[in-house]
């Protein structure tokens, strides 16, 4: 019984590497085949992604040579303190302030963020590009970023850029590959508790069958002998598939909570009934146990399809910025915002009262469901005796 939880969990592990590992593949044949042109003044064309084929997964530094180890069958770049470097590759791990890229020789280099960071989509012609927070630099997604080395060997990023189309692809990969992970780190973390309480109750079970060996043979001469063993052999039952059913919980996520945050028409600035709603749901998610938040940014049918998806973006990234900069709520707590526009409305966008309602942002609080069980209790029957008659 201990080795199949083992082995249920090590196929979550193994597909979600699989999932990154596909989405990372997509995302280099997507920046492959992706032609898109701009127009420069003189009414000539030039492709936009040319330049960056050609810089996919290179490097460049100025001063003096930067410095490749192997660890653990993969390369690692060390960079001199002070040296400058452009690097451009794929997103392969993100912790905190810091994450690791990969370029297309399989080198890795530790890249670390900073407050005054410049992180935005590349402009095109005439066009200065977009900025993004930080929290939008996920695994998958494949970008180009520039700084100087550290004392640590480390890149100090001054500059990282990335296009519309990586994001959107890091989002997707992130959106199937981040549950999965959460719920299996979660169910590692509470696996060596369960698979004792699994040994003890199998060492009861196997206790219990020599009593109803024994309870057998003298059920003839004591009555209710055979009764009381046999619920007690029941009991024992119960306890492991209860604990098993437990054990299969621990990657399900149930809804507890729910809160519906409103915004202005084309605004994505917290109104104070806004804050108030999330400070109450921030209180709810620091007294669970496994809990993930999941934020979606949703618009009325108001403007242009792409204005409002940007427009729900911008509104959820609001609301996740508000979570972690005023309740210090953990970024491995929060699945990945998106804004889903116009979709999905709640209300009719022909009233003023239902564009009003699908001009919001949905929190939900999600709880492991194998937490919430209770452990399961064996209690053993008080038994019976009679003397034989």
């Amino acid at each position: 019984m201990n080795v199949l939880g083992s082995k249920k969990l090590k196929s979550a592990s193994l597909t979600s590497a699989l999932v990154l590992t596909l989405g990372t593949a997509a995302l280099a044949q997507n920046d492959a085949n992706s032609n898109t042109t701009t127009t420069n003044q003189s009414g000539s064309t030039t492709s936009d992604r040319s330049t960056s084929g050609t810089q996919q997964g290179s490097s460049s530094s100025t001063g003096s040579t930067m410095r490749t180890e192997a660890t653990q069958g993969e390369s690692a770049r060390t960079i001199a303190s002070g040296e400058k470097a452009k690097i451009r590759g794929v997103v392969t791990r993100r912790d905190g302030e810091t994450f690791t890229i990969q370029d297309e020789n399989g080198v890795n280099t530790i890249v670390r963020l900073m407050d005054d960071t410049s992180v935005k989509t590349k402009g095109g012609f005439l066009r200065s590009g977009k900025n993004y927070g930080t929290t939008a630099i996920l695994r998958g997604l494949g970008l180009e970023v520039e700084g100087r080395g550290d004392a640590s060997g480390q890149l100090v990023a001054n500059k990282v850029r990335f296009t519309d189309t990586e994001l959107r692809v890091a989002r997707s990969i992130g959106a199937r590959v981040d549950p999965v992970e959460s719920r299996v780190g979660t169910a590692e973390n509470r696996i060596g508790t369960a698979e004792g309480r699994i040994g003890q109750v199998e060492q009861n079970s196997q206790r219990l069958s020599g009593q109803l060996e024994e309870l057998a043979a003298v059920s003839n001469a004591a009555r209710g002998g055979a009764k009381a063993a046999q619920d007690t052999a029941d009991m024992a039952i119960s306890g492991v598939n209860a604990t098993n059913e437990r054990i299969s919980a621990l990657d399900d996520y149930v809804p507890q909570q729910s809160v519906a945050v409103n915004f202005k028409v084309g605004s994505a600035k917290l109104q104070p009934e806004g804050k108030t709603q999330l400070d109450e749901i921030a209180k709810q998610a620091a007294s669970a146990k496994g809990y993930v938040l999941e934020v979606g940014g949703f618009a009325s049918a108001d403007g242009s399809t792409e204005a409002n998806r940007k427009l729900s973006q911008r509104r959820a990234d609001s609301v996740i910025r508000y979570l972690v900069e005023n309740h210090n709520i953990p970024l491995r707590r929060i699945i990945t915002p998106y804004g889903y526009g116009e979709a999905q409305a709640v209300a009719d966008n022909t009233t003023r009262e239902g564009r009003q309602q699908n001009r919001r942002v949905e929190v939900k609080v999600l709880v492991n469901r194998g937490i919430m069980q209770g452990s399961p209790t064996m209690t053993t029957p008080a038994s019976t005796s009679s003397n034989p008659e």
